[in-house]
């Protein structure tokens, strides 16, 4: 790995705003640029940093496309993401370009995991709908059929993706709500502390269709890649339960939120949680109608402690670029 050579202290720029510690920390120990106004960056923005600094740090509100990436003149040799997923970098394009990509992995799984259990909770139990209604003033108060919900207890939980977070979400699931938990994983999950493992008697089953039919509640936590783009879209609605609820903590394109959205409002399904939106930060107007959606805005990792991490996880890469050493998270 050959480190920075552009004089003593390495130019890094850093996208948004972040955690207070990492940006006193990246000031101090670079010739840091920060973003004051925490405003997006635009695509004129992202090729001036790449042009400009040694080091980027990113996160996934910045599209890195081809056309960014394969400008002429860049003097950035690291694009350092703070976030796990990055299907907003065009990988191939960055390695053409000669740019190292790193991420920050397993920082991020308790919270998301939580923020995934948080959801089904919400949704299933109508917390949102009746948190509305509470504050419209009209709440007549307790009345034994009034808004009645499903309990999670001793459900059956589909889990999309068994990676870190996906397993987690089994853990706690299966251990504080009894709830039987299936998964569909194209790979074996790669498990390499015995700590990360999901309950030992989940059940791996071999298609999304069964999966699908046999789950009350579908939790998705598969990457964002070409093959998992509209992984859930009509047809794949169609085999759920009319009684089943479906969470999404991973990437929004992972739904086609247009096809989600008329099978909430037909009752196909019997509700969503939704943390993260295909056309994010923009959502689908409908879909902000619907009683039975809960959606939070993208919050999964949004603790003081983790965003924190996330930031330090990444600079730990950013030292070890600067240093010349091998990146302990590298992506490309």
């Amino acid at each position: 790995m050959s480190g920075v050579t552009h004089g003593a202290r390495p130019r890094v720029i850093v996208t948004r705003r972040m955690p207070e510690s990492m940006e006193s920390y990246v000031t101090a120990h670079y010739d840091a640029q920060l973003n004051a106004t925490d405003t997006p960056f635009t695509a004129e923005q992202l090729v001036d940093a790449l042009q400009q600094a040694d080091i980027v740090v990113t996160t996934v509100t910045d599209k890195w496309l081809p056309s960014i990436l394969g400008t002429a003149g860049l003097r950035a040799k690291l694009l350092a993401n703070v976030g796990v997923g990055v299907n907003h970098i065009a990988l191939d394009a960055a390695r053409a370009a000669g740019l190292h990509v790193s991420n920050t992995p397993d920082v991020v799984t308790d919270d998301t995991a939580d923020v995934a259990i948080a959801l089904m909770l919400m949704v299933m139990r109508r917390l949102g709908e009746g948190e509305r209604h509470l504050r419209t003033g009209i709440w007549g108060g307790l009345r034994p059929t009034f808004m009645l919900g499903r309990t999670v207890r001793g459900k059956t939980l589909g889990i999309v993706g068994y990676g870190r977070i996906g397993r987690a979400v089994a853990r706690a699931a299966h251990d504080a709500f009894g709830m039987k938990i299936l998964y569909h994983a194209p790979r074996d999950p790669r498990i390499d502390d015995p700590a990360t493992a999901g309950p030992a008697d989940a059940e791996r089953v071999s298609s999304l269709e069964e999966l699908l039919q046999r789950s009350d509640v579908v939790s998705l936590h598969c990457p964002a890649t070409p093959e998992t783009r509209h992984l859930i879209n009509a047809t794949t609605l169609g085999y759920m339960p009319a009684h089943a609820y479906l969470v999404n903590t991973a990437r929004g394109d992972v739904i086609d939120e247009a096809a989600l959205t008329e099978a909430l409002e037909a009752g196909r399904i019997a509700g969503a949680g939704l943390d993260v939106y295909e056309f994010e930060p923009r959502v689908t107007a409908k879909l902000m109608t619907l009683e039975n959606a809960v959606l939070a805005p993208h919050l999964g990792s949004a603790t003081i402690e983790t965003r924190t991490n996330m930031g330090m996880r990444a600079m730990a890469n950013v030292d070890a670029f600067a240093q010349g050493r091998e990146l302990p998270d590298r992506v490309v």
